[in-house]
């Protein structure tokens, strides 16, 4: 067994050579990423079919190791997330020069998130009926059934949230506290942190220039470091995302996948739905869909391996402000509201999904008008309620089944597949984020023009 890990593990050192000659020979790292996303495939599936029903012990012990490589890149980008986000977004306040210019900011931001949540809700209800998926008929297994009490259990904790709470738990009341991440909505409460910061800033250097050069070279300085480390992190991409595909690939219950083959094939429908709906936006604002997502590709796969929108927080902001030449305080409030407010996959089109899955089995008709306006509705202020909690999708379900009356089994049910499509759910959460912010950019720029002219022809009156 220990010559079978020892092999299989260098079978896997060579895989991460040949991403470190590309890297060496100065390919782009789209590719790099890319290339490294194939290897993970193959090699996972390689590992899937040779151990998964005959040693499964050498899998566990491989995964053990390659999993130090996935795991070390995700815990690298975690350590940058909150240096990252402080300092751009106090950076980022000094160069504004209206205070009131970071509201309109952070409302067109969260407005075109959760437009877009809601639009992916009635995607995510078109794509169930049309597929005539059902909650009846699928099987709980021993490992569904414990899935399901521990979901049970865990219900409290979301029973009671209202948006007041969840709005009131964006305020930092230790900033040390949240620049550990101990909460789910420290990200968040960071920025909020960051901006005021960065206001009081602004603000000393208008009330005593002799210290503003100091001010500013002092945070220019440190965003410059911080950058740099960024930088550092994001060239380890593509080994993370092999290592990340390995683990994803070579665990997947194929049998599994398989038997509810339905319901990813309509998830995955809605997911690229919701990915044109990007593009017809982005286009409406002036902006080219295709060199869009050609330019942010690279941060979807990463947010596709990892399933974390958080963890991708650094590259979104990274690529936003250096590839799509997006100003930082729209690309540090688009990133950081995405990962945690109005996620389009996780908290739009899984619930609605569950929700027309399961209300047959209790005798009603989702296809009613006023059942679809009540559950796009619960969707669209549940998208805020799921940063309180934390947990992504399974949570978002967690809160919108029980108020809309429906059991919560489902969520257990679909456990053996739910990595797969979260995966796609996860990349389309960075999608709108980051299509928010293009958007956002847009709209910024023609409203200071508009009034840019309206200023002129007041002085040319």
């Amino acid at each position: 067994m220990f010559m079978l890990t020892l092999l299989n593990l260098a079978v896997f050192a060579a895989l991460l050579y040949v991403l470190f000659r590309l890297r060496r020979q100065e390919h782009s790292l789209a590719r790099q990423v890319f290339t490294g996303l194939l290897l993970g495939v193959a090699y996972g599936l390689v590992l899937q079919l040779i151990y998964s029903s005959t040693n499964e012990a050498v899998l566990d012990q491989t995964l053990q190791w390659t999993n130090v490589v996935a795991n070390v890149y995700v815990g690298l980008l975690q350590m940058i997330i909150m240096p990252l986000v402080l300092i751009t977004m106090i950076a980022a306040m000094l160069k504004v020069q209206e205070l009131s210019s970071m509201g309109k900011i952070g409302g067109s931001v969260i407005s075109l998130l959760v437009f877009t949540t809601v639009v992916a809700a009635l995607v995510g209800i078109l794509v169930t009926v049309v597929f005539g998926l059902s909650a009846e008929g699928l099987v709980e297994g021993e490992r569904e059934m414990a899935r399901a009490e521990a979901l049970q259990a865990r219900q409290g904790t979301v029973a009671d949230l209202t948006v007041p709470q969840v709005i009131i738990s964006f305020i930092p009341t230790n900033i040390f506290e949240d620049l550990t991440g101990a909460r789910d909505t420290s990200v968040i409460a960071v920025v909020i942190f960051g901006v005021l910061l960065g206001a009081a800033a602004l603000l000393v250097t208008r009330e005593k220039p002799e210290q503003e050069e100091r001010i500013r070279g002092f945070v220019d300085s440190t965003q410059s470091i911080v950058m740099k480390l960024v930088g550092m992190v994001l060239a380890l991409t593509p080994y993370g995302v092999m290592a990340l595909m390995v683990r994803v690939l070579s665990s997947a219950g194929l049998g599994d996948i398989l038997n509810l083959l339905g319901f990813i094939v309509a998830s995955y429908l809605a997911i690229a739905i919701m990915f044109a709906v990007h593009a017809g936006m982005l286009t409406l604002a002036g902006v080219n869909p295709v060199n869009f997502f050609k330019k942010i590709m690279p941060v979807l796969t990463f947010a596709f391996v990892s399933r974390s929108s958080a963890a991708a927080i650094p590259m979104n902001i990274k690529t936003q402000i250096e590839k799509l030449k997006i100003p930082a305080p729209i690309a540090s409030m688009s990133a950081s509201f995405g990962a945690t407010i109005g996620q389009n996959g996780c908290a739009g089109i899984y619930p609605a999904m569950l929700a027309v899955m399961v209300a047959p089995t209790v005798g009603v008709n989702p296809l009613e008008p006023g059942f679809i306006m009540l559950l796009v509705g619960v969707i669209a202020i549940s998208s805020f309620g799921v940063a309180g909690v934390g947990g992504g999708a399974t949570f978002s379900a967690l809160i919108v089944l029980p108020a809309m009356g429906l059991p919560i089994t489902l969520v257990a049910l679909l456990i053996s597949i739910e990595p797969l499509i979260d995966m796609g759910r996860t990349a389309l959460n960075v999608s709108g984020a980051m299509t928010s912010g293009a958007v956002t950019d847009k709209v910024v720029t023609l409203e200071e023009s508009g009034a840019a002219a309206e200023a002129g022809e007041a002085e040319a009156g």
